[in-house]
Formats: structure tokens, sequence, C-alpha cells
């Protein structure tokens, strides 16, 4: 996502009074222009650094919503209506039979040499930014069985 597209979301949210997804929307640009001044891009911010920090809010704000107690349903709610608000600016991931066509198409001599690290390491690098690195390595430890 670009970084002046994720700006215009902020403004229409302001525009039509939803404080709560402004706020979310808000966090991410602020995380995004933290990372920016950290790599010293601050002009130019690239998409895939935008990318990038909106999958890591994602994941913080799913972390949150799964530790949340049960006693605190208001807090819950609110992590969730973030959580969903950052999803919807993430990047398509690739499914679980994406993942593995990818995997067996463009790493076939690693699968079939069935080195565990070397396959996760390589699929990782291919499949950076596109998948979960949870069901990466789940399907990195099936293939290697």
């Amino acid at each position: 996502m670009q970084f002046e597209q994720l700006q215009k979301e902020m403004i229409a949210a302001m525009k039509n009074r939803d404080k709560a997804r402004k706020d979310s929307i808000s966090l991410l640009i602020a995380a995004v222009k933290k990372e920016a001044i950290d790599n010293e891009c601050r002009e130019n911010i690239p998409e895939e650094m935008v990318n990038k920090v909106i999958l890591k809010e994602t994941k913080l704000a799913k972390e949150q919503v799964d530790s949340c107690p049960e006693s605190r349903p208001e807090l819950k709610q609110e992590y969730e209506f973030k959580y969903n608000i950052f999803k919807e600016f993430a990047p398509a991931q690739l499914s679980e039979e994406e993942i593995v066509s990818k995997i067996k198409a463009e790493l076939a001599d690693l699968v079939e040499s069935k080195n565990k690290g070397q396959l996760m390491k390589s699929a990782m690098g291919l499949l950076k930014g596109q998948a979960d690195g949870k069901l990466i390595n789940q399907i990195v430890s099936e293939l290697c069985n």
C-alpha cells in the first residue's frame, strides 16, 4: 500500500467523524513514519516498507486480541476493532495451497533433500511479506516429513 493512500484513508475517516477508525489509521501512519525515520527515507517511503510495518502492527494487534482477558470485553472489543482496521490495509496473504505450490515449484531440490533448515531459510526469503511465518514453518515441516 502506498503511504499517500494511507494518509487519504485517515483524512476520509476524519471527514466522516469516525474517531476510532482515524485513531487506528493514525497508529499505522505513526509506525510507518517511525520506520522511515529509522531507515533514513522520510521523503519517499517505499511501498514494501509500508506493507512490512502494516503486517507487523497487524500481528501485534492480533496478539493483543488473543491475550486480552475475557473479563474485559470492552477492551477486547477495542482491540478487535483495531485489528480489523489493520487487516483491511494489510497486503493479501497467500493461502496454504498457494504456499505449498510455490515452495514445490521454486524450491523443489530443497524439498527433495528434506533439509528443513535450508528449506525454511529459502522459503522465508521467497515468501517474505506474502505469508505468515508460522504457516510457512508448518508447511515446511510437513514437506520434510
